[in-house]
């Protein structure tokens, strides 16, 4: 339990306080996703640690047949995983194995979590340090049941406005969410582009609402982004464009501390052993 979960645990506290600190830091938090056991199910694990060791929040997908709100990058991502034998067993045990320098929230469909059942996902998810849950296709109005189960075990779930959400509704939305509240910045899957001077109309409203921490998410893919959106939002959540780069092959620590210091003068880098951070000249930059 040492991200943050366990009895008394005020839900999703851990998740807020990693993005207050980006924040303090002068600069928005970076949330990262990643599909468990994609693009290589042997390799989960140390892929897990880099990202956890780059990002401030990491977003671990349970793979669903039906991802609705995926687009095309995480459905395969899910199908891959899927093939390959991933099950929420077997990532909450690989999770609880890994020594992770930042919150794991859990994003999943709600059909696996009610499969394994919910008073059981709460002990297993509380032993392996999950800090919170991300459930797309679960509307407040039907979510009692699961908080009831994660909530005294200091996890909770973190809730989704959209460019659509009407205020009135948005402002429940807000005070049901925990760690902090996804604005999703498009209509639309994941993926795909969208426009910053829509987005950070969307963000500012969603901010006079909220008590807890914006992140932004669907669509993030380069540090101009970034820039673009930091004034607007508290963090941002980059999904489909990291799949990519794992899947090419790619180091993620080198993109996700593009997006880390997009906004700031000084870059980090990550000694891989540790996964702490060190500030380094520009030149030493990855």
């Amino acid at each position: 339990m040492s991200r943050g979960t366990g009895p008394g645990a005020v839900a999703g506290q851990s998740i807020e306080a990693a993005i207050r600190r980006a924040n303090r830091a002068g600069r928005p938090a970076i949330t990262a996703f990643l599909t468990a056991g994609h693009p290589h199910r042997d390799r989960f694990a140390d892929t897990l640690q880099a990202v956890a060791a780059a990002a401030d929040v990491v977003e671990v997908g349970v793979p669903f047949s039906d991802p609705m709100a995926d687009g095309v990058t995480i459905q395969r991502a899910s199908r891959s995983a899927l093939q390959a034998g991933v099950t929420l067993p077997w990532i909450l045990d690989q999770i609880g194995r890994a020594p992770l320098p930042a919150p794991v929230l859990l994003m999943s469909y709600l059909n696996p979590l009610l499969a394994f059942g919910p008073a059981r996902l709460a002990d297993a998810a509380a032993e392996a340090g999950i800090a919170g849950f991300i459930v797309p296709d679960l509307p407040i109005e039907e979510s009692d049941e699961l908080l009831e189960s994660l909530e005294p075990r200091g996890m909770g779930l973190v809730q989704f406005v959209t460019p659509v959400t009407p205020e009135d509704r948005m402002a429940g939305i807000c005070a049901r969410s925990s760690g902090f509240v996804y604005a999703v910045t498009r209509t639309g899957t994941t993926g795909g582009s969208f426009d910053p001077t829509g987005a950070a109309e969307m963000l500012a409203r969603v901010r006079r609402i909220s008590h807890l921490p914006v992140q932004a998410g669907f669509g993030v893919r380069e540090p101009a982004q970034v820039r673009a959106l930091a004034p607007h939002v508290d963090g941002l959540i980059v999904g489909s464009a990291l799949v990519e780069r794992l899947e090419a092959g790619e180091d993620p620590a080198t993109f996700l501390l593009s997006l880390r210091n997009a906004t700031t003068g000084t870059a980090e880098s990550v000694t891989p052993a540790s996964g702490t951070k060190r500030p380094v000249s520009h030149g030493d930059a990855r």
